[in-house]
């Protein structure tokens, strides 16, 4: 290949500067052009197209975001839009892409490889429920903002003897969420995947403060069916009853603004290279990923039909180490 592009889509997440910094000097090390394509396949669609040389990824692998930014683009959803895309991509004379991104962008790059334009995919997103991935490039970071955040109120929470509710970013995944509440020491979790008794949680506040534990604390994934706001509501209306109420954090976005941690910035180096080098080598239709600390390649046929599990037991782990 002489020409390839690459493009961040979907939520940012830290580290994919990282990935977009060894995706353009491998490929100039392969003998490549690279370019850039800005707002992800919005600007795929318009052929918003830079080249990129080694000097012009300088000094981004520690920022966290994504250079090349990211927008959402209902355009490419329909044929009249990829037929567009490939349009752009043939008058430029680029011959494959690097697409990094989570469920939502490699359902894209599984419909431009469909279409039989070469395509690897390079798995980011924070909430870590992209299947052909351990892990994927943000995660750490994230759950480090969270684990943070966590850290600091429960300080304040055990000055003043109170509960509060972290809610952590997860629509649809609860892994931000399960993971933060384990490392955080949380007295209860609430996930998507798993419904929550709000008069459970309740009593594992109250069963914390006869143990003798100056605070207590409930870390919510977003889109849980008792996320934090929903919680606290309850809470609240069942004052009398219940005998305290909820203080609510909602860390939102924060967790995506954060530099990338030492593991967020090796991971994103060596999915990003890998995925040169594989495109270049004719390997394509793929998402590269870490499996078992290992870089492998997962059909994106199988990783957009197949979903990632979360390991729920972990749930009951969290209600015994929070004794």
């Amino acid at each position: 290949m002489k020409r390839i592009g690459v493009l961040t889509s979907g939520g940012d997440a830290p580290g994919m500067n990282a990935a977009i910094r060894a995706v353009v000097r491998t490929g100039l090390e392969q003998g490549t052009e690279v370019f850039g394509i800005q707002r992800g396949y919005r600007g795929l669609i318009a052929g918003d197209f830079t080249p990129l040389g080694a000097r012009d990824v300088g000094g981004i692998i520690q920022r966290g975001g994504t250079m090349l930014g990211s927008a959402r683009s209902a355009e490419f959803r329909t044929p009249e839009g990829r037929a567009q895309a490939l349009e752009q991509l043939d008058r430029q004379g680029i011959e494959g892409l690097v697409i990094i991104g989570g469920n939502g962008t490699q359902t894209g790059s599984e419909a431009l490889a469909g279409l039989g334009f070469p395509v690897v995919g390079v798995a980011s997103t924070i909430d870590n429920d992209l299947y052909g991935s351990d892990i994927t490039i943000g995660v750490d970071t994230a759950l480090n903002i969270a684990l943070e955040a966590i850290d600091r109120l429960k300080v304040t929470a055990s000055s003043h003897h109170r509960a509060f509710v972290v809610e952590v970013m997860g629509r649809d995944c609860g892994y931000p969420a399960l993971m933060a509440g384990i490392a955080g020491g949380a007295e209860a979790i609430t996930i998507p995947e798993v419904e929550a008794d709000p008069e459970a949680i309740a009593e594992e506040i109250r069963r914390a403060y006869e143990r003798g534990k100056p605070h207590a604390l409930v870390v919510a994934a977003e889109g849980a069916r008792y996320n934090a706001q929903r919680l606290a509501d309850y809470f609240r209306d069942q004052h009398e009853r219940l005998g305290f109420e909820l203080r609510v954090t909602i860390l939102g976005h924060v967790q995506r603004g954060g530099a990338p941690t030492f593991f967020d910035r090796i991971l994103a180096t060596r999915l990003g290279a890998a995925a040169v080098e594989r495109l270049v080598a004719g390997e394509h239709g793929v998402l590269v990923g870490l499996i078992k600390s290992e870089i492998a390649a997962t059909p994106l046929e199988v990783v957009v039909t197949s979903k990632k599990p979360l390991d729920v037991k972990l749930l009951e782990l969290a209600r015994v180490l929070a004794k």
